[in-house]
């Protein structure tokens, strides 16, 4: 038996009390005032109740907290920003380790590095390198948590041009299922390296994050809106034009309601709308010859693409989609996008359940290309694009509607897919879509769990099942 299959039973007070003796962070229980702040996550639909939730201040108190967790028989949920779907950053009865006070990030601008702590954002590391010119691929949204997005595999803005987040990763600090403390990178435990990248919070609780840096400061990039009755045609136009487009510059095609906010002409206020959302990362000066082509596809509604510094780009959406709203994810990738895969998008594109909801198609193409199938986890190289159907809204009387849409959605695109979709995009349910998202990397990520968390107490994630 794991222990992630273990009864559980509540630890006892004195336990509990030497626990809290150790830590130099904070024990929350649930009758402290601050635990109903405490075990809420992003995602409004997770509503789970922990015994304990360690809010660790340094790699002290985490190895602390795993220990607790595994002698106490506890099931263990690591939580760094706390954005992940299906609330892997949570559980009933057990342990959570809360690293939001473990935000300490140092950039090193002569190595063009930056050393991330667990618990920080995006935001945070945007904060901090931008001074100086510099950032890392991330993904399209400042609050995301820079542990959950790495370890899962790092989509984003600059995917094009300098691969996946964890294509930029030179090595990590971590606490081991034994309490152990060690590093791990291309030289150190390369089997632990290349299994986390890609392989989720499967293997331990990364304490701190080393990414390289690139030159990105001032992008060219934000949104443009057509009406939907261009969708197919522009759904065309976009994906033949990313498939060969220079690497410097990306763009995301969305379905989405146009929000009622002055941003936006009222005229489209709660339309249901298409977009490209771009990001030019090149010369400055070429900037608008290189969208000429772009707009001279046709006029867009609306066209907010230009100038603007690189954490405005990434924090542009950050305040339509507050922590607390309902989600419901579905994800897929894809080699080809057919014209018969572009009408079925078109036609469930058009039938959004609630003004939040959403579908995005992300490139992955350009250099996340270049780095070999079996060199990380992360097993979808050959894919073009990331597909993700989202259903959002603040009220739970709406889930079941935008529930059923995204799964209606999803079986409708799947059989062109690729067979398998984005780890930090999936939902929890069921080992088939796990091992689907790593295809012929499961085997290798299996053995690697079982030499480092053969009692899979790292098993709220997306589970990766030691192998015998």
């Amino acid at each position: 038996m794991t222990l992630a299959q273990a009864p559980q039973t509540a630890p006892n007070e004195e336990a509990v009390n030497e626990l809290k003796a150790r830590l130099r962070g904070a024990l929350i229980l649930p009758s402290d005032t601050e635990y109903e702040a405490a075990r809420k996550v992003y995602n409004g639909m997770i509503d789970r109740h922990p015994a304990l939730i360690v809010r660790a201040a340094d790699e002290a108190d985490v190895m602390s907290a795993v220990n607790f967790a595994r002698e106490q028989h506890l099931t263990l949920a690591v939580r760094g920003g706390g954005h992940n779907g299906p609330g892997s950053g949570t559980c009933d009865d057990g342990l959570v380790i809360d690293l939001s006070r473990m935000k300490g990030v140092r950039v090193d601008p002569a190595n063009r590095t930056v050393r991330v702590e667990g618990g920080a954002t995006w935001g945070d590391v945007d904060h901090a390198t931008h001074p100086f010119g510099l950032a890392t691929p991330s993904g399209f949204v400042s609050t995301t948590g820079v542990g959950g997005l790495t370890l899962g595999g790092g989509i984003g803005y600059l995917s094009r041009t300098y691969g996946l987040t964890l294509d930029n990763l030179l090595g990590v600090d971590m606490v081991l299922a034994d309490g152990s403390f060690v590093t791990a990178s291309a030289d150190e435990r390369p089997d632990l390296f290349w299994a986390i990248r890609g392989g989720g919070g499967n293997f331990g609780v990364v304490t701190s994050f080393l990414f390289r840096l690139h030159p990105v400061s001032m992008v060219y990039g934000g949104p443009m809106l057509w009406p939907l009755e261009q969708a197919s045609e522009l759904l065309k136009f976009w994906r033949d034009f990313i498939l060969n487009a220079p690497e410097d510059i990306n763009g995301w095609f969305g379905f989405l309601t146009v929000p009622p906010v002055d941003h936006f002409p009222k005229q489209y206020q709660l339309q249901k709308m298409c977009a490209i959302t771009w990001c030019y990362s090149g010369p400055m000066e070429q900037a608008e010859q290189r969208f000429a082509a772009i707009r001279a596809f046709g006029p867009p509604a609306v066209d907010f693409a230009g100038p603007i510094p690189w954490p405005a780009l990434q924090s542009m959406f950050d305040a339509l989609f507050p922590a607390g709203l309902q989600w419901y994810w579905k994800a897929d990738f894809f080699t080809d996008l057919s014209d018969k895969a572009i009408d079925l998008h078109v036609k469930y594109g058009a039938q959004l359940p609630t003004p939040f909801s959403t579908m995005h198609l992300y490139p992955i193409n350009g250099a996340v290309h270049r780095v070999d199938k079996d060199s990380t986890a992360f097993n979808f190289r050959q894919a073009n694009f990331a597909e993700v159907m989202v259903g959002v809204d603040p009220d739970p009387a709406n889930n079941d509607r935008m529930i059923q849409w995204a799964r209606d959605y999803w079986l409708a695109l799947h059989p062109y897919s690729d067979g398998g979709g984005y780890i930090n995009m999936i939902m929890d349910e069921g080992e088939d879509l796990v091992k689907a998202a790593y295809g012929e990397n499961y085997a290798r990520l299996a053995q690697v769990k079982a030499k480092y968390d053969p009692t899979n107490l790292f098993s709220v994630n997306q589970n990766i099942k030691p192998s015998a």
